[in-house]
C-alpha cells in the first residue's frame, strides 16, 4: 500500500515543486516505487521532470472531474521507478466546475485509490493556495511535508495551514499526519538562515526534518534541463540533501531498505 504525501504551503517561493520533483526522483534512486502527481496549474513539476505541459492532453484534472481513469494517464519517467501523473493549465478551472460535485473535496483521494497498491510512495505536488485542489490532495494524502524557507517571515501563513490541516483532519481526514517541516533555501553564510532554522525547531521540535535542503544553483539550474537534481548534478549539496530526506521519511515510515 503506497505512502501518499502532500508538499503543501500556501506561501509561494518556499521550494514544493522542487521538493516534490527531487523528493520523488530521489525515492526512485533508492528503489521504491514512486509516482509523483503534478496537482499545480503551473506544472513545473511536469515540465522539471522532462514532460512538455503543452502537449498533455489529460492531466490529474481530468480524472477527477470527468472521471478518466489514472491509469491511462500515467507517464513513465527517464527514471526506472518514477512515474509521473502530469499537469496543464486546465487545472485552474478544475475548482469552478468541481463546486457543484457531489464529495467535491474527495474526488482525488478516489482517483488515487485505484493506484495505491502499484508504489510504495505518492507524492503530490500542491499549488501555492489552500484551493480545492489542495484540500483535495490533504483529503487523500496519508502525510503533509511543509517546506519553510529559511528567509524573513518564513512562519508567515504557517498558522493559517496548520489551522486548515485541523480542519481537515476534523471533517474530512482523521488520519492525516504532518510527515514533517522542510527547512529549504537554507545559506549556512546567513545568520537569518540560522536564526530561522532555530525558531522553527524551537517551536515545532520533533517534527522538524533533520535534513535542511540548502540554496544550491545546481538545483535551480536542473529543471530548465527537464530533469531532478539527482540526474543533474549527483555528487551536488542539493542532490546529497534530497538523497538523506528521502532516506529519512524511509526510515521515519519503516522502510529503509537494509543493504
Amino acid at each position: 500500500m503506497g505512502k501518499v504525501i502532500a508538499i503543501a504551503n500556501q506561501k509561494g517561493g518556499v521550494g514544493k515543486t522542487t521538493t516534490a520533483m527531487n523528493l520523488a526522483a530521489s525515492l526512485a534512486v533508492l528503489e521504491y516505487k514512486t509516482l509523483v502527481i503534478d496537482a499545480d496549474p503551473q506544472a513545473n513539476t511536469t515540465s522539471g521532470l522532462g514532460q512538455d505541459p503543452k502537449e498533455v492532453d489529460t492531466s490529474i484534472y481530468e480524472c477527477m472531474v470527468d472521471g478518466i481513469d489514472i491509469e491511462t494517464i500515467i507517464h513513465k519517467t527517464d527514471m526506472e521507478y518514477l512515474d509521473l501523473v502530469p499537469s496543464h493549465i486546465d487545472l485552474v478551472g478544475a475548482e469552478v466546475e468541481m463546486i457543484n460535485l457531489d464529495n467535491r473535496e474527495e474526488k482525488m483521494k478516489s482517483v488515487i485509490s485505484v493506484v495505491k497498491e502499484k508504489y510504495d510512495f505518492i507524492i503530490i505536488d500542491c499549488s501555492p493556495s489552500l484551493g480545492l485542489i489542495t484540500i483535495n490532495a490533504l483529503t487523500a494524502a496519508n502525510s503533509i511535508i511543509i517546506p519553510v524557507q529559511c528567509e524573513y517571515f518564513a512562519l508567515e501563513g504557517l498558522g493559517k495551514l496548520l489551522n486548515t490541516i485541523k480542519i481537515i483532519q476534523t471533517r474530512l481526514n482523521p488520519d492525516l499526519e504532518i510527515e514533517g517541516i522542510l527547512l529549504t533555501m537554507y545559506d549556512v553564510r546567513l545568520r537569518l538562515s540560522n536564526q530561522v532554522v532555530d525558531e522553527v525547531r524551537m517551536h515545532f521540535k520533533d517534527l522538524v526534518f533533520k535534513t535542511i535542503i540548502p540554496r544550491n544553483v545546481r538545483l535551480s539550474e536542473s529543471p530548465s534541463f527537464g530533469l531532478p537534481v539527482i540526474a543533474f548534478d549527483a555528487d551536488g549539496k542539493g542532490a546529497v540533501a534530497y538523497l538523506n530526506l528521502a532516506h529519512e521519511i524511509a526510515a521515519k515510515n519503516g522502510m529503509e531498505k537494509v543493504n
